[in-house]
């Protein structure tokens, strides 16, 4: 048996009074976390939710979203994050295409009114039993009538719960691709795929326990990227991740600074609005000292954001690729090794990746005119796409998955993408 929660639980045993989130002036530690999460495990159970069944969640990065999503975990639940920026239609496919039984929400604010699209949605989908909105403070009043408070129902929840022992190929998590062409598709991960994908990432980052790593997670929570790499990884290695709501440069580069950060992971135009924000009263030079690890992803980063940061911070940008179906980490640059600008690293530890043609066939050889179509085989390819065996059997292939990104390879297996295959013409995630 395997379940992803077993990361959070694992530290907690080990580190019970280390921070596990931090948010503000909160500071909540591991074993207040875990004990939450326990909190919301009988919940479910209290309401009907079984192993198997879909949670739907939308929330930002605050402490509850871990909380709530190891929650859902631990009984033995799939977890389906759904971005905050949703509409109430868009929240209405969601729920019905993933076939969810519980939907927890955010509030949002006036400017993001996430709850109330979220209620909107809910209410169209029958099948969708239970709605919980959660508040930005305890004993909120809800805004919105008929609405269950979630900090309400979950007072008085036992803080002990024996995990459900879940299978690894079981699924874990469905995350929803970009659609942009066609409807969005629900790519189905387990608990291997993400179990896996979290230690290949401490792995290939040198992370351990005994390190204490300090994240400061500005990334979204429900993206893949944010929930694997900051969030799984760092629960693993009973890290603190610091969170950031919404992505501010100058509050991001005073956390840097305030909290000792040592792990940093952004999109290349957060990096840009970093080095902007660096004015006279910021000690750059505490910064440095505690920064060990920057990672970006999403897009390729610009030689001069690498060189301006390395400069600056004594840190070389870590580039890696990866999209929703591949839990996502499938390629990384490695530390150990020189700096290929513009390259997308090379496979991660478990994980092939070769180049072919729109009928599968490899294409050999490396440079400019060696082009061809990213597949992936490994640890971290998902189940397939929820309830779509047509759509699955499209990119999947022995095993192999086709990412749609067209790529080539240099003689030192560097690989660079270089275009999107129409075919799919897909975001990757």
């Amino acid at each position: 048996m395997l379940n992803l929660a077993s990361l959070l639980e694992d530290s907690a045993r080990r580190h019970p009074d280390r921070d596990a989130v931090v948010l503000g002036d909160t500071r909540l530690d591991y074993k207040s976390v875990n004990a939450a999460a326990n909190q919301v495990a009988n919940l479910l159970a209290s309401r009907g939710i079984r192993p198997g069944d879909k949670v739907a969640l939308s929330c930002p990065n605050v402490p509850q979203f871990p909380i709530i999503y190891y929650g859902i975990l631990k009984a033995g639940a799939v977890v389906v994050p759904l971005n905050i920026l949703f509409k109430g239609r868009e929240v209405a496919y969601h729920l019905a295409d993933s076939e969810a039984r519980a939907y927890l929400c955010f509030e949002g604010s006036e400017a993001l009114p996430t709850g109330s699209a979220g209620w909107d949605g809910f209410r169209q989908v029958s099948a969708c039993e239970h709605f919980f909105l959660i508040t930005a403070s305890i004993g909120a009043n809800t805004p919105i009538e008929g609405a269950e408070i979630f900090a309400a129902s979950l007072a008085g929840q036992p803080p002990v719960f024996e995990s459900a022992a879940t299978e690894s190929t079981d699924t874990a998590v469905i995350l929803y691709t970009s659609g942009t062409t066609g409807k969005p598709k629900g790519a189905e991960l387990s608990h291997a795929n993400l179990v896996l994908n979290a230690m290949t990432c401490n792995r290939m980052f040198g992370a351990t326990v005994s390190e204490h790593e300090r994240h400061l997670l500005a990334l979204p929570l429900f993206h893949t990227f944010g929930s694997t790499v900051q969030m799984n990884a760092g629960f693993s290695a009973a890290a603190t991740l610091v969170l950031l709501p919404r992505f501010d440069a100058r509050q991001a580069v005073g956390l840097l600074q305030e909290e000792d950060i040592t792990f940093f992971a952004r999109v290349p135009t957060m990096y840009w609005a970093l080095l902007g924000a660096l004015s006279d009263d910021i000690d750059v030079d505490r910064i440095a000292r505690h920064m060990r690890i920057a990672v970006s992803g999403g897009a390729s980063l610009p030689v001069e954001i690498t060189k301006r940061f390395r400069d600056r911070f004594h840190v070389r940008i870590l580039e890696g690729y990866g999209l929703s179906e591949t839990s996502p980490v499938a390629m990384f640059a490695r530390p150990e090794r020189d700096t290929r600008p513009g390259s997308i690293g090379i496979p991660v530890w478990g994980v092939e990746a070769k180049l072919i043609d729109e009928d599968w066939n490899t294409v050999d050889g490396y440079g400019e005119e060696k082009v061809g179509e990213i597949a992936i085989r490994g640890h971290n390819v998902m189940k397939g796409y929820y309830n779509r065996p047509e759509a699955t059997a499209e990119v999947m292939k022995d095993g192999w998955f086709r990412t749609g990104d067209l790529a080539r390879r240099d003689e030192d297996g560097h690989y660079y993408i270089v275009d999107r295959a129409r075919r799919l013409q897909r975001v990757p995630a």
